[in-house]
């Protein structure tokens, strides 16, 4: 039996819950450690199904920790989708509701600004998106201590980037980009400074250099997004790996390679936990920012990336929204558990909220699954999830218990209704047999959007 076959048996049959002792006031708070994929699909992982891209130390995060099966983006594309997990506000609510040259404000409160009130040591490494240079919606203005990587989310497409930013001032790499554009953007005809390499240094660095404060590292890693200006050879990665003799198209070639680097540089990060004697008070999140992308010369299919869900990035189908979520957290989280809870991006601020046992702010559509990490049956949860989204052909989607309402267009559009207890890859619109379901779960999206003079359907 291989490793993916045995860890996947492994997970089949250790039961969610958990007897391990639960964290109380007196108790110090956990290090936290969330690292987020860039366009990773729900089936890209060993784990959630993948047979042919290896990713063993992720694999073994879900070993030593806990699998969500239904857990959800905060957004189909990236700019909103980390607006909502960084303020606790869902794409009715959340300032940065799609992509965009768009900033946060000084009147939205992140889970950054929240954890360093309360005594953590705060950085982000990585992409940001969420503000840009000089403006009020820097990482280094929204609560990090320290900040490393993309500002610019168009400028995070080129992994041979002319300069990096840190806090905030540029700094120079080696590589030279032809035609680069006002943020950054471009394909470089001088390839020397791999920027995830670079990101994954800084990371390291930062843990190694920890004190004794706790700290919240957000590691927003680029992998496996494409270099969109670099049209079909945007799968940019220095070399292909195991992958290299694969009878692949070059792109599918560049996407495993892509992935598997991002897999061995956690197995290191992981690692250094270990060293350092941080593992057993250091949670480790491992999530994705939305579904698979078909660009930089993807396909999606070739790998079956969104494993059983239909619909990719900028879908508000399953397989747009629905994300791969690994939490490892040893003495508290049962190794080799899953759990089925309905979550999304918008719990993360109060569930780190409540590690770092504070309140958090009163303006947040979240709901913190602590208690299912800790395997307690008090878990509360939503009545519904939602989204909504602006870009080529809007639409908003809904999801209650087994149900999923989608709305295309936004607003005023037919609605969609699905079963996904039955109809997992939505293929079945059952609204005609159910209409007092979906005219309920239109009264959720009603009830969710706030209207806002930025983001209107036009």
């Amino acid at each position: 039996m291989n490793v993916r076959n045995l860890i996947l048996l492994l997970l089949c049959f250790v039961p969610a819950c958990s007897d391990a002792p639960i964290s109380n006031s007196e108790s110090p708070p956990p290090n936290i450690l969330f690292i987020i994929a860039d366009d990773l699909g729900y089936g890209d992982l060993g784990v959630y199904g993948q047979k042919q891209i290896m990713t063993p130390n992720i694999d073994r995060l879900a070993v030593e920790g806990l699998r969500f099966t239904d857990f959800y983006a905060g957004s189909t594309v990236c700019a909103p989708s980390r607006s909502v997990l960084m303020t606790g506000q869902h794409t009715g609510h959340t300032y940065i509701r799609g992509n965009g040259k768009i900033n946060l404000r000084p009147a939205d409160v992140t889970v950054a600004e929240i954890l360093k009130q309360s005594g953590y040591r705060t950085a982000h490494i990585g992409k940001w998106g969420l503000g840009h240079e000089g403006s009020d919606g820097m990482p280094t203005r929204k609560g990090f201590d320290t900040f490393f990587g993309y500002l610019d989310q168009s400028h995070a497409h080129n992994y041979y980037p002319s300069f990096l930013v840190r806090d905030e001032e540029r700094v120079p790499l080696a590589n030279t980009v032809t035609d680069e554009g006002p943020y950054g953007q471009g394909v470089a005809e001088k390839k020397l400074e791999y920027s995830h390499d670079l990101v994954i240094d800084e990371a390291m660095s930062f843990i190694e250099n920890t004190g004794t404060e706790p700290f919240f590292l957000y590691l927003a890693l680029t992998i496996p997004h494409a270099n969109n200006e670099a049209a079909d050879e945007g799968m940019e990665v220095p070399d292909l790996g195991p992958y290299a003799e694969k009878d692949w198209p070059p792109p599918q070639k560049g996407l495993a390679a892509m992935i598997s680097r991002m897999d061995t540089d956690i197995g290191r990060l992981m690692d250094l936990l270990d060293r350092k004697g941080l593992t057993d008070n250091t949670v480790v999140f491992f999530t994705s920012d939305n579904g698979p992308h078909a660009e930089g010369g993807n396909n999606p299919d070739f790998f079956d990336s969104n494993g059983p869900l239909r619909g990719i990035k900028r879908d508000l189908y399953e397989g747009g929204i629905r994300v791969p979520m690994i939490v490892r957290w040893p003495g508290k989280v049962r190794p080799g558990s899953q759990t089925s809870h309905l979550a999304y991006f918008t719990d993360f601020l109060a569930t780190a909220s409540e590690l770092a046992n504070v309140e958090p702010p009163a303006k947040t559509d979240g709901i913190s699954f602590l208690p299912t990490l800790l395997g307690k049956d008090d878990q509360a949860s939503h009545p519904f999830l939602y989204w909504e989204f602006y870009e080529r052909g809007s639409a908003q989607a809904v999801r209650s218990g087994k149900w999923k309402a989608i709305r295309k267009p936004l607003f005023s559009g037919e609605v969609e209704l699905y079963d996904l207890d039955t109809d997992l890859g939505e293929n079945q619109d059952v609204s005609t047999q159910n209409p007092e379901v979906a005219r309920q779960l239109v009264e959720f999206m009603s009830q969710a959007h706030t209207p806002s003079e930025l983001w209107q359907v036009k």
